[in-house]
């Protein structure tokens, strides 16, 4: 079954516009799949993973080039960050006219030395996992009411939203799925793609993180924590975060006298792969909110939304601020909405900076709105969240 995805209009455009469109993101979130069905079969497919195509490309470009490029027709280059050297080598593609879809499930693929050499000849554009209202196309759901809105956030933040794992029926094989996938990122995209061999450490940090979501990041609390030196730590964190298995989120201020922290909060891209890691499909108690703030940060990313958050040495904090511009939209996460009721973090972000608008997103609860201080405070489930965002 295929999903029509969000970035579509994006892509159109790019594809138009460049000879060279990449599609990066995570592993399995569809981008073969994506790329596969804008070409309705008119396009070649050449899948890096396969030695003799990689050996190829690295040795001569030129026989390459007439193996497998079609000259009146895009060809998609499937996981390009393995070959060696490959932007001085897309950039000859390139340059000789040809069109070219690459996929990558690793920031690799943007380091400035292949970046370096294709800039103004390519498009890049990002294909996250299902979001909520993928989700919902995928299991043929039409039309929605709150119980079933409900019972699909549920869901959807137990299993996240790799393509595969949604439209598969039995919760143990989605479990399955799920765990299989986080051991094939471990071992090929952060262990093969940024040269770490101690895949044991990166699988501690894995689970370190798992249970840190949401929470700022002391490095040197996390080397302590993990026996590993502030260097090795940033490395991994780095390794991590390019792979798509992780996201640091960085702390918004403008007033440098009252906000203290530089250190970020770390979130899953997937809840899902969070989940899996954590080995906490059921979801405790005990990390339900946070589970749920790592959920509404997925759909926020899911949605291009740029994401930061706010504290003040006064441990006044608001969960997530969204930047739309020159706008600071202070967005709080609640499990349940004991009704539309400010917090006083919430007033303090409205008293400093005098946004129009602000959230309060929740799981359980009624949509509300009330005002404070000239603000307009929403109480909204995460589809009108991120429906209304959109739309500013």
């Amino acid at each position: 079954m295929y999903v029509e995805r969000s970035i579509l209009g994006r892509f159109a455009s790019a594809s138009r516009l460049s000879n060279v469109v990449a599609i990066v993101g995570p592993r399995q979130s569809g981008k073969t799949t994506f790329l596969k069905e804008q070409a309705k079969g008119l396009s070649s497919y050449v899948l890096f993973d396969d030695p003799d195509v990689r050996e190829m490309f690295d040795e001569d470009i030129k026989k390459f080039e007439s193996q497998y490029i079609q000259a009146d027709r895009p060809t998609i280059l499937d996981e390009v960050q393995y070959a060696k050297d490959p932007g001085r080598k897309l950039k000859y593609l390139a340059d000789m006219g040809r069109r070219l879809w690459i996929t990558s499930s690793s920031q690799a693929l943007l380091r400035k030395e292949t970046l370096g050499w294709l800039v103004g000849r390519v498009t890049i554009l990002t294909l996250y996992q299902f979001s909520l209202e993928e989700f919902l196309v995928a299991k043929g759901q039409k039309e929605t009411t709150e119980g079933i809105t409900s019972r699909a956030i549920d869901e959807h933040m137990r299993y996240g939203g790799y393509p595969k794992v949604v439209l598969e029926e039995k919760k143990e094989d989605k479990e399955t799925l799920l765990s299989d996938l986080y051991e094939t990122m471990v071992l090929k995209d952060v262990a093969r793609a940024f040269r770490i061999d101690d895949i044991a450490m990166i699988e501690r940090m894995s689970l370190y993180l798992s249970h840190c979501v949401g929470n700022v990041l002391v490095y040197n609390s996390v080397s302590k924590e993990l026996g590993l030196s502030f260097q090795s730590v940033k490395k991994y964190l780095d390794a991590m975060e390019k792979s798509y298995i992780i996201a640091r989120v960085q702390p918004f201020y403008r007033n440098k006298l009252k906000e203290i922290t530089k250190q970020p909060k770390v979130y899953f891209l997937d809840t899902g792969l969070r989940n899996a890691v954590a080995k906490d499909f059921k979801i405790s108690q005990e990390s339900r909110g946070k589970v749920f703030e790592n959920y509404v940060f997925s759909e926020l990313v899911k949605a291009d939304m740029v994401v930061k958050f706010w504290l003040l040495k006064s441990r006044a904090e608001v969960d997530f601020i969204v930047e739309k511009g020159d706008r600071a939209i202070p967005v709080e996460v609640k499990l349940k909405s004991g009704g539309a009721e400010v917090e006083r973090s919430m007033r303090s972000f409205i008293e400093e900076y005098k946004p129009r608008l602000g959230f309060v997103v929740f799981m359980e609860g009624k949509q509300d709105e009330v005002k404070k201080n000239g603000c307009t405070v929403k109480f909204v489930n995460v589809p009108a969240l991120i429906s209304q965002l959109k739309g500013i």
